[in-house]
């Protein structure tokens, strides 16, 4: 187990499996906490509604987004879509009441910056994400 120092604490850092698997020669990869929470934001991202059979709800489906119209009302649309679809994926990991999400975007790229509170140990990490149009 890998013992992280940060502003004076002492953060657990204990290995989660890597996302996506990957299998090397000891076996599953393994990974730290903020790289699970990234890999498990991903697939909120990237995952469109109805893709996954047993869990219809799960996804938000950004890469559509990708052609929509670059309004203010579609950011926020979008901004309170993810900050529930994170709220549910991250539950356990992440404080839900923590998760600030902002959507921008130009002609061609959705820039979304994810800001959260992991709920166990109080520490802030904010991910950014630049997704373009090709698939």
């Amino acid at each position: 187990m890998k013992m992280e120092i940060t502003k004076g604490k002492r953060l657990v850092d204990p290995p989660y499996v890597k996302f996506p698997l990957r299998i090397g020669k000891g076996g599953a990869e393994l990974a730290n906490r903020s790289s699970h929470v990234r890999g498990q934001i991903e697939q909120v991202l990237f995952t469109h509604p109805g893709e996954r059979v047993f869990r219809p709800e799960f996804g938000a489906g950004l890469r559509t987004l990708v052609f929509e119209p670059n309004t203010s009302t579609m950011w926020q649309v979008t901004r309170k879509r993810l900050i529930s679809s994170l709220a549910q994926a991250l539950h356990g990991e992440v404080d839900p009441k923590t998760i600030d999400v902002n959507v921008s975007g130009d002609e061609e790229k959705l820039f979304i910056e994810v800001a959260y509170t992991l709920a166990t140990i109080g520490f802030t990490e904010k991910q950014t994400f630049t997704i373009d149009g090709r698939f």
